[in-house]
């Protein structure tokens, strides 16, 4: 099978083509052919060997979200699925195992439909992305009517941290450029302020003791935590801001492989989607062999969606 992964870490331009063998389903796996693949942040710290396991041998093959056609059903395997389904499926890369790839063996609890009336370019998009704005308000775990504050919201996982929490009745406050303003209000934020180092006291005028949560996805989380309510809890992008914070704020960061399996939560989000809660967020679509353009793109920044793998 085409693949599109490297064999050493560098730049975009250590991507390239390769030929693989095709892999099978085992027994709780399916086999997806693999129609569209989204470009993640997560992919360039892959790519440059920042986020890989240091014992496993070249090549690697990057991608966290696939959306393509089931083509084959391990052996009694539990699942509502059939061989012909369009699917999306949340990616944990290790080594050759990745979404950049023509066919995918992946657990079934990773698995669920394409939303209705969504293409598979849309539906890449989704899964990893919104499972980690998912996993992000579970960390938060704040109580019903709460105020969060989100940054990065006109970003892929911000944008999904804005309309998930919207699901889940918590009042937002988001951050934007000028020229992603109307864009955040559309995803369904309350209250869209300029983003940028005034971000958290403009919060505080919105909420003068605080919010009581905040998602970080712009890395800022040094200052937007000042917009938090005293013994208030924050979620980080940055993994080393993990940890107790001031004013007895407890901060959090998400790693999504541990969510890889949460079927019913993938389902739920399947659900929004199809009740036109979720949006996809595509930014571009390329060829797989332009995977080198992908992630300069990526890396350029700008888009307002993630760039999309096509095999």
């Amino acid at each position: 099978m085409k693949v599109v992964g490297l064999t050493e870490f560098g730049g975009p331009e250590v991507l390239r083509v390769l030929d693989l063998p095709a892999p099978e389903a085992g027994p709780g796996e399916i086999r997806i052919r693999v129609h569209a693949a989204a470009v993640n942040p997560v992919d360039a710290l892959v790519r440059r060997g920042i986020a890989h396991v240091s014992d496993i041998e070249p090549p690697y093959v990057p991608g966290m979200d696939a959306a393509g056609v089931v083509e084959q059903i391990g052996e009694g395997t539990d699942t509502d699925l059939s061989v012909g389904d369009h699917v999306m499926a949340v990616v944990v890369v290790s080594g050759t195992h990745g979404a950049y790839a023509e066919h995918i063996v992946v657990p079934a609890e990773s698995v669920v439909r394409v939303p209705a009336g969504m293409s598979d370019i849309e539906a890449a998009t989704l899964p990893m992305n919104s499972l980690t704005a998912r996993m992000a308000l579970d960390l938060l775990d704040l109580p019903a009517g709460a105020t969060l504050a989100v940054t990065g919201a006109a970003g892929a996982v911000g944008g999904y941290a804005v309309q998930v929490a919207k699901a889940d009745g918590y009042r937002v406050i988001a951050d934007a450029a000028p020229k992603d303003e109307q864009l955040v209000k559309d995803l369904g934020a309350d209250v869209v302020l300029p983003r940028g180092a005034e971000f958290q006291e403009l919060v505080r005028k919105e909420a003068p003791d605080g919010v009581d949560g905040l998602i970080d996805t712009a890395g800022i989380a040094e200052q937007a935590i000042r917009a938090v309510r005293n013994g208030g809890r924050a979620v980080s992008s940055v993994r080393s801001a993990a940890g107790a914070g001031e004013r007895g704020i407890v901060i959090h960061h998400t790693f999504v492989p541990r969510y890889a399996r949460e079927h019913a939560k993938l389902v739920r989000l399947l659900q929004l989607a199809e009740e036109g809660r979720l949006m996809p967020r595509v930014g571009r679509t390329l060829p797989a062999e332009q995977a080198t353009e992908a992630h300069r793109l990526l890396e350029a920044g700008g888009l307002r969606g993630r760039v999309v793998l096509t095999f």
